[in-house]
C-alpha cells in the first residue's frame, strides 16, 4: 500500500507568524493557500509520478510513457483548511474526500487566552461542511454539534501521539488486509499530526529528540511493505516534505 501525506495549504494562522495571539480556533486557508492547493492538484493530475519512474532501467522505453499519480482514496480532516486543501485535489483526481476525524491537527478546536484559559469550541457541523462539500463522505461522529468535544478543551501532545499510533495501526492493517493491500491512499492533515504519526510508523513515538518540518501542501510518500522474503513487514519513505509542485514564492 501506498499513502500520500499531504500537510495543508497555508491557513490564516499559519501567515501570522509570530502574531499567534491573533489565531483563530478554525482558520480558512489564505489566498496563497488557495494557490498552494491548486497547484498541488494540477500536479498530481498532470505530472508523472517520479517514484515510479525510478523503479525502471535509465534505458527502459516504459520511462517515456504516462506514470500517473494513481491515488485511489482521499482522506482529510475535519479542520476548515484540511477540508478546503482537499477539495481542488479530489476534483483533479475524481475522487470524494472522506473526512477522517482522527487526524485532526494536535489541540483540536479551541482558544487560548494570554491568561491561560482554555475555550474549547465543537468545530464544523455536519450541515455546514456539506453545505460546502456535498461529495464529501461525513463518520457519524459529526452531528450537528461539531466533531470536536469543546469540554475537551485543548487537547494535550501524549493525546496527539496516541491518534497517531492508532492511525498508524489502521494503515497497517489496511495495507495487511488482501483486498486493500495495493490502494493509494492520501490524507490531508497537519503538520505536528504528521510528525506524530510518522514517528508512530517508525515506532519511535513520542520521539521528541527530533522533529520532521514540513511546508504547506508538502508531499510525504511512504510505502508499507508486506511479507517482504528479506525484511518482513516494514514501512520505506519514498519522500518527504516534497514540494515540486509549488514555485518558490509559494514555499510557505
Amino acid at each position: 500500500m501506498e499513502l500520500y501525506i499531504i500537510r495543508h495549504a497555508q491557513s490564516e494562522n499559519n501567515a501570522l507568524m509570530q502574531d499567534q495571539h491573533l489565531r483563530v480556533k478554525d482558520p480558512d486557508l489564505t489566498e496563497v493557500g488557495v494557490q498552494q492547493a491548486n497547484l498541488l492538484a494540477q500536479y498530481l493530475k498532470e505530472n508523472n509520478n517520479i517514484d515510479d519512474l525510478v523503479r525502471k532501467k535509465i534505458d527502459d522505453p516504459a520511462r517515456a510513457e504516462r506514470h500517473p499519480h494513481k491515488i485511489t482514496h482521499l482522506y482529510c480532516s475535519a479542520m476548515k483548511r484540511a477540508l478546503k486543501t482537499a477539495q481542488p485535489i479530489g476534483e483533479a483526481l475524481g475522487l470524494n474526500a472522506e473526512v477522517w476525524v482522527d487526524i485532526h491537527e494536535h489541540g483540536g478546536i479551541f482558544l487560548e487566552e494570554p491568561e491561560g484559559v482554555i475555550t474549547g469550541y465543537g468545530g464544523m457541523t455536519r450541515s455546514e461542511i456539506l453545505e460546502l462539500y456535498p461529495n464529501y463522505v461525513l463518520p457519524k461522529i459529526i452531528t450537528e454539534a461539531g466533531w470536536w468535544n469543546p469540554a475537551n478543551g485543548k487537547e494535550d501532545v501524549p493525546g496527539c501521539h496516541a491518534r497517531a499510533i492508532r492511525t498508524a495501526q489502521m494503515l497497517w492493517e489496511r495495507a495487511r488486509h488482501a483486498d486493500t493491500k495495493d490502494d493509494v491512499v492520501a490524507i490531508v492533515t497537519h503538520g505536528f499530526f504528521i510528525d506524530c504519526l510518522l514517528k508512530a510508523l517508525w515506532n519511535s513515538s513520542p520521539g521528541t529528540g527530533h522533529f520532521h518540518w514540513l511546508y504547506n501542501t508538502s508531499v510525504t510518500r511512504v510505502d508499507f511493505v508486506t511479507e517482504s522474503p528479506r525484511f518482513g513487514d516494514f514501512v520505506g519513505m519514498r519522500c518527504i516534505n516534497r514540494v515540486a509542485h509549488l514555485p518558490e514564492e509559494l514555499i510557505t
